[in-house]
């Protein structure tokens, strides 16, 4: 076997790795770039996507599953493998998905037929979604697959509901992928499965450079920040993911209520359109969700269910709230990319006795990265907002392993394989891979376009050049060079960042030798 690495090496998004045999070519995810690397999802697939055999899909999350249906409308035509709670979150993430594409390039193209510009198409349409969905092939836990040259099982990776880590087998050889990892005794799932034996194993890094808080302190943190919010009459903002990491955040507001913490007239808004759909897949397979969660189905009760907790579908309901002085807010998009939280951000933002809590990772080049690394201002919605909010970063409710989680799994392996390290920030999966060599175990981080023979244990030269729309990149080279000139010209640039000017033209001339 082959494996070449299209994605999500040495970064976080866009998961996607061709796994070729003799006969047949295979794709484990085939995910969305997110962030500053947003733009590659235009670009063409380095494969021809007719020629794949299926997909083997390790669960729902966009940065996973987002360009099946752009494979699908490329010619794949084959089935697509995953379990079925998470072929039923793909059917809304990927409805939402085309529903935002087709308003998106609505905009844009009223925008380019004033400007007397071509016009733009989405990256998939509704169609493309439909005929995607048509090819899932649901799959259970545990059970091997045979199909045309290999063998799958899927295992559960406790990551969120119906994720899974995937053994493939050959003739020859054996590899695992990981998946993304949950955290060992988390709250929403058990531990993830442990695998005996591999000859490579594909694993996650996303938090291979840390540990995660304690969830004693994880939740006094959460505790204070929402007892700090209701003493100062404010509204607590929660970017969050809808698939898991809501369904956490809900959960945890419970318990505080169930505690006398929150007021019984204090107002929680789950404002997405497609929140309650998430979350009554998760109430349906409650069967794979925790024993801690499973407890209250067992005596009637409902974990995602508090009293005074709104599910807000309709844009009026959530411009509603917008005049309401105090409450807390989930929505989406989890790193602030796009969604209704811009528009809760854009009133509340401002404000002092404004909370925002983090939950999850945020990408570089994303507004959620912006305001956790501390910006005073931020472009929201085309407007520039200054930041006088409250910001918490609390990764304790991640449903990402940490260094501990990932060791702890990795060791399950009762033989000694190579690690192959992707799905995290380069410094994270470095700092992995040096725990892992201290351990004694062999570890690769490849870099995108890298393939291994996984029989000679070989390493190729990169096949696949990144691929860059220059045009945007041109326009922003030259806005930014244009406002650092004038700068420059009425010596309004602090005098402790001309070193900053100083480097940065000492890296552009060595870039243009």
């Amino acid at each position: 076997m082959l494996v070449t690495f299209l994605g999500a090496a040495g970064e976080v998004t866009g998961s996607c790795y061709l796994l070729e045999t003799d006969r047949c070519k295979y794709l484990v995810d085939c995910g969305t770039f997110q962030g500053k690397d947003e733009e590659r999802n235009n670009a063409s697939f380095s494969f021809l996507p007719s020629s794949i055999e299926s997909v083997i899909l390790t669960h729902a999350h966009l940065d996973h599953s987002g360009r099946i249906p752009k494979l699908v409308k490329d010619g794949f035509r084959g089935k697509i493998y995953a379990t079925i709670p998470t072929i039923e979150l793909c059917e809304i993430l990927w409805l939402d998905t085309v529903k935002l594409m087709r308003e998106e390039t609505e905009r844009i193209n009223r925008k380019n037929k004033r400007a007397g510009k071509s016009m733009t198409e989405p990256l998939y349409t509704d169609e493309d979604v439909q005929l995607a969905l048509s090819l899932f092939e649901p799959v259970p836990y545990d059970s091997i697959i045979n199909l045309k040259d290999i063998r799958v099982r899927f295992r559960d990776a406790s990551h969120v509901l119906g994720s899974s880590s995937i053994e493939v087998w050959d003739e020859e050889t054996k590899i695992v992928f990981s998946g993304d990892i949950g955290q060992w005794e988390g709250v929403m799932n058990d531990s993830p499965a442990l695998i005996e034996q591999a000859d490579y194993v594909v694993i996650e890094s996303t938090y291979g450079d840390r540990l995660h808080r304690s969830l004693e302190d994880t939740r006094k943190e959460f505790k204070d920040t929402i007892q700090s919010a209701i003493l100062e009459k404010g509204k607590v903002l929660i970017p969050s993911f809808v698939v898991d990491r809501a369904q956490r955040v809900i959960y945890e507001l419970k318990l505080l209520k169930e505690a006398g913490i929150l007021p019984g007239n204090f107002p929680m808004y789950f404002d997405s359109p497609m929140g309650k759909k998430v979350t009554d897949i998760y109430r349906k397979y409650s069967n794979l969700l925790s024993g801690e969660l499973q407890r209250y189905y067992l005596n009637s009760e409902d974990p995602f269910d508090i009293e005074n907790l709104h599910y807000l579908v309709s844009v009026d309901d959530s411009k509603k709230i917008n005049d309401l002085d105090r409450g807390i807010v989930i929505a989406g998009s989890g790193m602030c990319t796009g969604g209704r939280i811009l528009h809760h951000l854009k009133h509340n933002i401002w404000k002092e006795n404004t909370h925002i809590i983090f939950v999850g990772y945020q990408a570089y080049g994303t507004l959620g990265r912006e305001i956790i690394n501390g910006v005073k201002t931020a472009n929201i919605m085309g407007e520039e907002i200054a930041i006088k909010a409250k910001v918490h970063t609390i990764n304790g409710f991640s449903a990402h392993a940490d260094q501990n989680d990932l060791l702890s799994w990795a060791e399950g392996f009762q033989n000694r394989p190579m690690f192959i390290i992707t799905h995290g920030e380069l410094n994270s999966s470095k700092i992995l891979s040096e725990v892992f060599r201290l351990k004694g175990y062999e570890t690769f981080i490849p870099v995108r376009g890298q393939s291994i023979d996984l029989v000679k244990r070989e390493v190729s030269s990169v096949k696949v050049a990144p691929s860059i729309d220059l045009e945007p990149l041109l326009v922003e080279l030259d806005r930014e060079f244009f406002n650092l000139k004038a700068k420059l010209e009425d010596s309004s640039i602090p005098v402790e960042k001309l070193g900053v000017v100083q480097a940065i033209l000492l890296l552009l001339k060595e870039v243009n030798k």
